[in-house]
């Protein structure tokens, strides 16, 4: 890991032992992958305004999120499906988040479930929705309360699976198809593969008790159907079930904003699913600053983050905080907790170096004022 300096390192460093498949679904968006390129160009919309003559000998990367102390703007994005890449994969990112001090959001489709995430990882624990099924869904949040969790976060994007056309081409699913392909890509990958025979087959196992006399609900979950009826009305019923901190994510229109406030979330969550559903859809960045100035403190986004930089101008511009995901699944894949754990560093010190180098000392103290777009 040593020669994995930046993101771009670790990604390497994880192409290099996921099998071609594995790497793809990591990796891959939705049809011509144009979002996640508009993603990343998103961020060259914006350049920084240093200012001169301040004290920044001392930098504090220290930020309240919605109420909470955190010792950096960043959180763990829930990602589904870990276990493919390193052997308990989700508890190994819940723990490289206690350890930073961050919050793990949990995936529906994860691997590990809500109680042994719970009970192996520890740290503030955050569980992510998917509504595949009403009863399922009540199920789950009924599990997440009774496990400790004290935020939801429905995720609103996935109204059908986005055309992942790389999955498609490889036959990416679980289980794996172990067709000669990719049992040649697996014996050329012998390190990923010796963790996979020694961890066992992921499986979703927030999945894995369901009433297997529910035939509706067995067949929606071994479809990963979700539920495209889920509307306002189904989000006040969530509302009131949920005791604590709800928030929604998938949101980039600010009327749809506006309305999950008024509703009750305690905020929404900048996001196009990492451009994995809707290739045409905008960049969460190039919508933050108006979201955000409405709903001041209420606003986190995600999408396309690969450097410390990137984080202090999405914080520049608004944001109340920010979710990494892809990069710390290379690190996982390259290295496991470790690696995940490196990368957090990255991140870490990218931040404190960008925040001295323009003239702030605190990243509560950005503003639009240290930021100014390219196109005036």
């Amino acid at each position: 890991m040593s020669s994995a300096f930046s993101v771009e390192g670790f990604r390497s460093l994880a192409k290099r032992r996921l099998p071609r498949m594995v790497f793809d679904y990591l990796e891959g968006g939705a049809e011509d992958e144009k979002c996640l390129q508009r993603n990343r160009l998103a961020f060259d919309e914006w350049e920084f305004r240093p200012r001169r003559l301040a004290d920044v000998s001392t930098r504090d990367l220290s930020v309240n999120l919605l109420g909470n102390a955190l010792p950096m703007p960043l959180l763990v994005a829930p990602t589904g499906l870990n276990g493919a890449f390193w052997p308990r994969g989700d508890i190994a990112l819940a723990t490289a988040a206690r350890k930073a001090g961050i919050p793990f959001m949990l995936s529906t489709a994860a691997n590990a479930s809500i109680e042994q995430v719970a009970d192996k990882a520890g740290g503030e624990l955050w569980f992510q929705l998917y509504v595949v099924h009403p009863s399922l869904a009540d199920q789950l949040v009924a599990r997440a309360l009774a496990a400790g969790c004290r935020t939801l976060v429905l995720t609103t994007d996935v109204a059908v699976n986005g055309k992942r056309e790389r999955d498609l081409r490889s036959g990416f699913g679980l289980p794996f198809k172990y067709t000669p392909k990719v049992m040649l890509d697996g014996m050329l990958h012998p390190r990923w593969s010796m963790s996979l025979l020694a961890g066992g087959m992921p499986q979703m196992a927030n999945f894995a008790n369901q009433d297997a006399n529910n035939v509706e609900l067995q067949a929606a979950l071994l479809s990963r159907k979700m539920d495209a009826s889920f509307d306002w009305e189904a989000l006040k019923r969530l509302r009131q079930q949920w005791p604590h901190r709800l928030l929604v994510k998938g949101i980039l229109h600010p009327d749809d904003a506006a309305r999950c406030i008024e509703l009750g979330a305690d905020g929404v969550i900048l996001s196009n699913h990492g451009g994995r559903q809707l290739d045409s859809s905008c960049s969460p960045m190039s919508v933050l600053k108006d979201i955000a100035l409405a709903h001041p403190g209420r606003v986190l986004v995600d999408s396309g983050f690969r450097r410390g930089s990137d984080v202090v101008k999405a914080m520049a511009l608004g944001a109340a905080g920010v979710l990494i995901g892809r990069p710390l699944l290379y690190g996982l894949a390259a290295a496991g907790e470790a690696g995940a754990s490196q990368v957090l560093s990255i991140f870490k010190d990218e931040m404190d170096r960008t925040l001295a180098n323009m003239g702030c000392a605190a990243m509560a103290g950005l503003s639009l004022e240290h930021i100014n777009s390219v196109r005036g």
